[in-house]
């Protein structure tokens, strides 16, 4: 609605709307959060061609604000055990500082990029098609499949188009091989001969319509 002034104007100010306050109750993670009495935990296996026994990597979770619409899942802490002891004091190290990132709250997203850019000297393993350049690389692709299981990542698939592209590419590579589809999509449906994909560290990047595609994240590249 217009108003119109009809006197000489002596002054003025911009009015600013207030920002909304942020509810004081709600509880944020941060390092002096005491420890509840019990934690929602999950456990990961890690076992690799360079280690005799097998690793289980338990990282538990603080709910904060439960049963309100600010209802959140961190991860507070994280353990590893194995009956090889060869790794001990590095393990005990790791999930130590680990554990003090999860508790210091912030975005802890980035553990993920640093563990997967440790490189063992010994050379790294191929595991179910899928490169792994150290064992604190597979440690780091543990934390990243927990933190898309409680919504930290955001879980990145293909569109629905090329979902089905990839499908159809691995139906006809099972069937030129003779595989079963009570198997389909698994990584040992993908050809000998696929090179490795930059992006997801799959052998699973083949020559398709003219340009070096994924079968496995959907990552393709021509020319």
């Amino acid at each position: 609605m217009a108003i119109k002034i009809n006197e000489k104007i002596m002054g003025y100010e911009v009015i600013k709307e207030e920002p909304l306050r942020a509810e004081s109750n709600v509880v944020h993670m941060h390092e002096k959060l005491e420890r509840p009495e019990m934690l929602v935990g999950s456990t990961y296996k890690i076992k690799t061609p360079l280690t005799e026994h097998a690793l289980y990597v338990t990282i538990n979770d603080i709910v904060l604000n439960p049963d309100t619409p600010h209802e959140k899942r961190r991860p507070f802490e994280i353990f590893i055990n194995s009956k090889n002891m060869d790794h001990f004091q590095w393990v005990v190290a790791l999930t130590r500082v680990i554990s003090a990132v999860f508790r210091k709250g912030g975005d802890v997203t980035f553990l993920v990029e640093e563990l997967h850019s440790v490189f063992d000297p010994r050379g790294g393993y191929f595991k179910k098609g899928k490169y792994t350049p150290s064992l604190v690389a597979e440690l780091g692709d543990v934390i990243e499949r927990h933190l898309k299981l409680i919504g930290l990542i955001p879980v990145e698939q293909p569109d629905a188009i090329r979902q089905q592209i990839i499908a159809e590419k691995l139906a006809e590579l099972k069937k030129r091989a003779g595989v079963p589809e009570t198997i389909a999509g698994e990584a040992s449906v993908f050809p000998s001969d696929a090179l490795l994909c930059v992006k997801c560290s799959t052998k699973a990047v083949i020559m398709m319509d003219g340009c070096m595609t994924c079968l496995n994240c959907g990552d393709s590249k021509c020319g």
